[in-house]
């Protein structure tokens, strides 16, 4: 069979099958009268075979080798090319991430694309001095008054692998200051995750983000089965006069976990009269129960001081009388001064 014939039936141009001979990978077994080359069998079934090995991503060296060399075994070869695949995988995807991250920005020119580059680099970076310049620089005016445009899946990303405390106070201000509702959603997916840290990180993020979007996944949070996602969403939802965060907010100062936030929480939502009889009533009841020590019913008797109301003035006046004098000592002094206000 001629070259013209076999490059048709086989798919390898003439061109890379004179390559291919030239490599001395596939050499034609004859010659025509007129000096054509001219392919067996034999000749077009090593094209195959040389063109499955390519497939696989074997190089013509390599694919020469595993034909010629009785005694080459493929599973070092297969394993190094399952590596460089994987490799190559992992270099296109985060390829792919950043192209993407750059047109959600929207950028209007060049450098506009530039800057984001230069950003989404920085964000990455092993200098955390580096990564907090980011964060703070995102959002801001660039070189001639242009805002700098702010991939959000990249400050996301950057917010929740992050251990570094300033960069990530940076990285949550960043967020919050974007005013991008996508942040959102992929905060709340961080809430979900397996990873403590990471379910603890995007709390937070989600905690000084503003909106109803990010009220209404605070809320979900107050049932996440971790204390620490419930210890961060429920001050938050506090302050935003969410009165679902009651209970959670009791708990925070009976076991004296962030129990100042968590009272200063309950005084706001306490602008309510009917929530505030609700704080006062539940604050009683965590000092009646036999859980409750000293340390814990301390607490709970000065968080009645930033309740208003005749709930909480009778407690105080109750506890004045308190077994534990700490107690007594601390509602007499709240009561005087709630009297004299």
């Amino acid at each position: 069979m001629l070259i013209g014939e076999v490059a048709r039936r086989s798919g390898v141009s003439a061109r890379m099958l004179r390559h291919y001979e030239s490599l001395g990978l596939v050499r034609p077994s004859g010659r025509t009268g007129s000096g054509y080359r001219e392919y067996s069998e034999r000749d077009i079934r090593r094209i195959f075979h040389v063109e499955s090995l390519r497939s696989l991503g074997m190089s013509l060296r390599e694919a020469g080798r595993a034909l010629d060399d009785p005694g080459f075994t493929p599973s070092a070869l297969v394993g190094d090319l399952v590596r460089q695949t994987r490799e190559r995988i992992a270099a296109e995807t985060e390829l792919l991430t950043r192209l993407r991250r750059i047109d959600a920005a929207a950028p209007a020119g060049w450098e506009d694309v530039l800057r984001t580059v230069a950003l989404l680099r920085a964000l990455g970076s092993k200098s955390a001095g580096a990564r907090q310049r980011a964060a703070l620089s995102s959002g801001s005016s660039g070189d001639e008054g242009d805002e700098v445009p702010v991939p959000v899946e990249a400050l996301v990303e950057a917010a929740l692998g992050e251990t570094d405390p300033h960069v990530a106070g940076a990285l949550r201000w960043a967020l919050a200051r974007s005013g991008d509702g996508g942040a959102v959603p992929l905060l709340a997916s961080g809430v979900g995750s397996p990873v403590a840290a990471v379910r603890e990180r995007a709390v937070r993020a989600l905690a000084e983000l503003p909106g109803d979007e990010a009220t209404a996944r605070l809320r979900e949070a107050l049932a996440n089965p971790d204390a620490v996602v419930r210890r961060y969403a429920a001050p938050a939802l506090g302050a935003r006069g969410v009165a679902d965060a009651v209970p959670t907010l009791l708990d925070m100062i009976v076991e004296g976990l962030n129990d100042t936030e968590a009272a200063d929480a309950l005084s706001v939502l306490a602008s309510d009269r009917a929530t505030a009889d609700r704080i006062a009533a539940g604050l009683v009841d965590r000092l009646a129960r036999d859980t409750a020590g000293a340390p814990a019913r301390g607490r709970l008797t000065q968080a009645l001081a930033g309740i208003p109301g005749a709930t909480a003035s009778q407690a105080l006046g109750e506890l004045s009388h308190d077994a534990d004098r700490a107690v007594a000592l601390t509602a007499a002094y709240l009561l005087r001064l709630r009297d004299a206000g």
